[in-house]
């Protein structure tokens, strides 16, 4: 992987874009094939890794790891681990994660309405 040199117009420009746009901003923190997805499932309740995998059959383990801890350093998912034998996980979302259930609901319906038109 190469690294990304921190003084470059590029990272400079997407540093004044976060700012400037709150969309983009919530964007980068949502963005992507499977973070939606997340958190669309922990909307209903907190879940356990297994249950989360099982929901989202099409990722990969690494996948879902690599979301989840971003979301969770994003502070939108929050990892609670349980004291029991054996020991389980359980994700939820934070009370921020939780304040994107109404826009998740508008996206879904604006992707109901225009996903299988003709319309762009």
């Amino acid at each position: 992987m190469t690294k990304i040199k921190e003084s470059s117009t590029n990272q400079s420009n997407k540093a004044t874009a976060l700012f400037a746009c709150p969309v983009t901003f919530t964007l980068t923190k949502i963005g992507g094939r499977w973070k939606p997805l997340i958190i669309y499932n922990l909307l209903e309740g907190p879940k356990r890794y297994s249950a989360l995998k099982k929901l989202i059959p099409a990722i990969t383990e690494k996948m879902l790891i690599q979301h989840l801890k971003e979301l969770e350093a994003d502070q939108l998912v929050s990892r609670q681990a349980l004291a029991i034998v054996p020991p389980h996980v359980e994700y939820s979302l934070t009370p921020s994660g939780r304040a994107l259930g109404p826009a998740m609901q508008e996206m879904a319906n604006w992707g109901f309405t225009y996903r299988d038109s003709d319309a762009q």
